[in-house]
């Protein structure tokens, strides 16, 4: 009785479109309450799932991007973009997805990649001649790869969930995310060769020069981050610091583009960003507490083993039910609460945690740009100026094509596991 009072209140509260953070919130206390538990638990349990130390990188790589996307990184990520892939048919929809390759592995989140390339690119690509619906939904499903190449702060959740390393982690999202990036790509070059997309001219290899030196400073922050977690030299939060004073600095100093007025802006800015993440971290944790306790991992498992044992089968299966829930929930709200049972139900079936964690982070990216809830369609219609419609039917063709990679991280392990196993021992 007290399970189903939870799970109702909790579905009432996401039909009525409250946040998901205080929908979680209302029904873990709903719960306390009705089973006679002491109130105290509630706050006990918040500050606990808060209280883990990699979580405190969350704040700074969401600094770091913020100070290095107001210090011109934007405009010199997609100049450089362009320069290597403009001159092909539908150039301008693949400079989109590859700014967002290069940009994810600064900002790590999807939505902050999705304003800032589609505040730029939606409108260039409509004065070029592109059609609205097509701008909006190439730069939805590229922004998903932002965090699948590393940093993610989705995968910091996982790894504060799981204690599978953050390190290994970002490893492991970097091929997955590649492979995403350039089917896309293709994706897009087959679209534009049939719709006849326009091109620009080849502005040769001394604008490719010029545009690389332009960025390099913003490039350079990804491989300061992956150097600083493989060395050994920083833990994943205090990577974050150094990625927050390093990015001040480019954008202050080196960029000239980030005057000292606006960073106490941005500091509050990214504070409440990431006070509403770790906010529903807290309110999560009470959440899949009350899980655990009724054992609902256990019986989801159960439910599952009595259908199948098969490996192969346990992963579509795993892969049916995020999707599913990807185009309903929040992506961190998702992993926070489903990411350990069925991290129970595939490590029973002899899939590696490392494995099973990237192609779930993967899923649940894909779930930013399914309907009625995918944020990144909402941001990137709302600067087309389009209802939803239209981009989502434009966006299928790249659903599928993520949906395809998704399968094949699925089934070949090597897609996620060789390169950690590679480079950490």
């Amino acid at each position: 009785m007290d399970v189903t009072i939870l799970f109702t209140v909790f579905i009432l509260g996401l039909v009525l479109g409250i946040p998901v953070a205080v929908t979680l919130g209302l029904s873990s206390l709903a719960y306390i309450i009705a089973a006679g538990l002491p109130p105290v638990v509630m706050p006990q349990k918040i500050y606990a799932g808060m209280d883990v130390f990699v979580l405190l990188s969350i704040p700074g790589f969401i600094l770091a991007g913020n100070l290095m996307n107001r210090g011109g990184i934007t405009e010199r990520i997609i100049r450089f973009a362009n320069s290597l892939v403009g001159w092909v048919r539908g150039g301008l929809g693949l400079t989109n997805i590859a700014a967002s390759m290069l940009f994810g592995g600064i900002t790590g989140t999807a939505v902050a990649d999705a304003a800032s390339i589609g505040g730029v690119m939606i409108p260039g690509m409509k004065k070029a001649g592109y059609p609205a619906d097509f701008s909006a939904a190439v730069t939805a499903a590229s922004s998903t790869v932002g965090p699948i190449i590393p940093p993610s702060v989705p995968m910091i959740i996982v790894g504060a969930l799981s204690g599978i390393s953050v390190g290994q982690m970002f490893l492991a999202g970097a091929i997955p995310g590649i492979l995403m990036g350039l089917a896309m790509m293709v994706t897009c070059y087959i679209i534009s060769r049939r719709r006849n997309f326009p091109r620009q001219d080849w502005q040769g290899f001394s604008e490719v020069g010029r545009s690389f030196a332009g960025a390099i400073w913003a490039l350079a922050m990804t491989f300061l981050i992956i150097y600083g977690l493989l060395s050994g030299l920083a833990t994943p939060t205090e990577t974050a610091v150094v990625a927050s004073v390093y990015a001040f600095f480019v954008g202050a100093f080196i960029y000239r583009e980030l005057p000292l007025r606006a960073v106490p802006g941005i500091v509050i800015d990214s504070a409440i960003s990431a006070s509403g993440i770790l906010a529903l971290v807290g309110f999560a944790n009470v959440f899949g507490w009350i899980l655990v306790s009724e054992r609902i991992p256990q019986a989801i498992a159960a439910g599952v083993l009595s259908l199948t044992e098969n490996k192969y089968l346990v992963i579509l299966i795993i892969n049916i039910l995020l999707l599913f829930v990807g185009m309903f929930m929040e992506t961190i709200a998702a992993l926070i609460i489903l990411f350990v049972p069925l991290l129970s139900l595939a490590t029973a079936v002899g899939i590696e945690p490392l494995h099973f964690a990237t192609f779930a982070v993967l899923n649940l990216m894909i779930g930013l740009t399914t309907p009625p809830v995918g944020v990144c369609l909402f941001v990137c219609a709302g600067i087309a100026r389009l209802p939803l419609a239209p981009v989502v039917r434009a966006i299928l063709p790249f659903l599928l094509t993520n949906i395809l990679v998704l399968l094949a991280v699925s089934y070949i392990p090597a897609l996620a596991t060789w390169l950690p196993s590679l480079l950490i021992d």
